[in-house]
């Protein structure tokens, strides 16, 4: 297969495109992540998973996990995780004006101004069933003629105790008309904006990128190992959490529920050569279009990682190395936090603009991780045995080669000998 049949080398299929769409579009708060995970991965998953693979269902939140080998507990278990849940704000109190002011959680309040808004009320006389609102915007300042002049300038900010959601409410008794609507604090309030495809080669924007995307790349690696014939020494489970925005509550139950040897977190990540104003804190050059990114540091498994290096070296998947520090930022960390040994990594995406309604990504980067996913996962079910093969081979840096020393210090013996012979200037 020459480079350019590769499939994170060609444009996204329009049918899997339209699949990303709906995930995305799922209205999933953190809490509320059903629609996402039973109204669209479930029938997903159920529309192409063999026979005897399982679909595991939970008490206390919305997550699921799609199950190769249900039952097999011998066999080397393999967690891949996405989170279905979006940051989302939420109703505060509501004003004598007919302000419903609003918590903004984890936008900043500047990229929310002006910016259309679904509200998503739980009905006060049938507790269980909620209502849509929409056609109202996030507000803090109104016009500019009424804001101070260090905020027109640009030296003073908006404070997120500043911003409120206006449905145009007028006339007399405003805040009762509000109320009569239903609405009440704790509702959740999701940016109204779908996903398109962008102005450059293989590109979309939109809103909920983070982290409908790991759910749709963890869906189509299940698909295609389902479409290869599944696995026969590892056991797959393709998890979708929840509650990963308010602190990675929900990867770790599942990690405890069924103790994986490994953990996968699928998670977005930065762009960072495209992030304005880094420059002086020299990030590392993630760059959206030159692949999937794999987490050095933090818990991530160096024998993990070095399947997913050599996989992808072997099938010439482009992947770049992220560095995490103390903490990978993702649900990779489930393991460690629910107590479960296993080998861990944590793979993503770059996208720009995250937490904003115009999150940007490349299709040619989900496909790169779909398919190193995919093999790597391949290749650990080819190892003859996985159990002892992470258990009887952590990296030893005390055998670690000694390099003879080139370079720095040590004059070149060709530039030297042009040099003698008069040849160099």
């Amino acid at each position: 297969m020459s480079e350019v049949d590769h499939p994170w080398a060609r444009p996204m299929p329009e049918q899997q495109f339209e699949l990303m769409k709906r995930i995305l579009d799922a209205p999933s708060p953190v809490g509320l992540e059903g629609a996402m995970t039973y109204g669209v991965l479930k029938p997903h998953f159920e529309s192409f998973a063999p026979d005897g693979w399982h679909t595991h269902q939970f008490k206390g939140h919305a997550g699921i996990v799609l199950d190769s080998h249900p039952g097999r507990d011998d066999l080397f278990k393999v967690m891949l995780i996405g989170h279905a849940d979006k940051i989302r704000m939420q109703v505060r109190s509501i004003g004598e004006d007919g302000k419903i002011w609003i918590n903004t959680d984890s936008f900043l309040p500047t990229v929310l101004i002006g910016h259309e808004v679904k509200l998503f009320s739980e009905d006060p006389e049938a507790p269980g069933q909620y209502r849509i609102i929409q056609g109202g915007t996030v507000e803090a300042l109104g016009a500019i003629h009424f804001s101070d002049p260090a905020v027109r300038t640009g030296d003073k900010g908006i404070k997120k105790e500043q911003i409120y959601l206006d449905l145009q409410i007028h006339g007399e008794n405003k805040k009762q008309q509000v109320l009569n609507l239903g609405v009440r604090p704790g509702d959740t309030i999701l940016l109204d904006r779908p996903i398109r495809p962008g102005f450059s080669p293989n590109t979309f924007y939109g809103a909920y990128l983070d982290n409908g995307l790991g759910c749709f790349v963890t869906a189509e690696v299940a698909r295609l190992i389902a479409e290869a014939g599944g696995t026969q020494n590892v056991r797959l489970l393709f998890a979708i959490a929840s509650y990963e925005e308010i602190g990675r509550f929900g990867s770790r139950v599942l990690a405890g529920e069924l103790k994986p040897d490994a953990l996968i977190g699928v998670d977005v990540n930065h762009d960072y050569v495209a992030a304005p104003g880094i420059g002086d804190r020299r990030m590392q050059p993630l760059e959206m279009g030159k692949g999937f990114t794999l987490s050095v540091g933090a818990i991530a498994s160096e024998q993990l990682n070095r399947l997913f290096e050599s996989t992808a070296k072997e099938h010439g998947i482009p992947m770049q190395r992220d560095i995490v520090g103390a903490d990978t930022g993702t649900d990779g960390m489930a393991g460690v936090l629910a107590a479960v040994d296993c080998a861990a990594t944590s793979i993503g995406f770059p996208i720009r603009n995250m937490h904003t309604i115009s999150e940007t990504g490349n299709t040619q980067d989900l496909l790169a991780a779909i398919h190193g996913l995919t093999r790597t996962l391949q290749a650990l079910d080819a190892l003859p045995d996985p159990h002892r093969e992470f258990r009887d081979n952590h990296p030893r840096l005390d055998r670690a080669a000694t390099l003879a020393h080139q370079g720095a210090g040590k004059p070149d013996e060709s530039k030297a000998e042009e040099k003698r012979s008069g040849k160099a200037e």
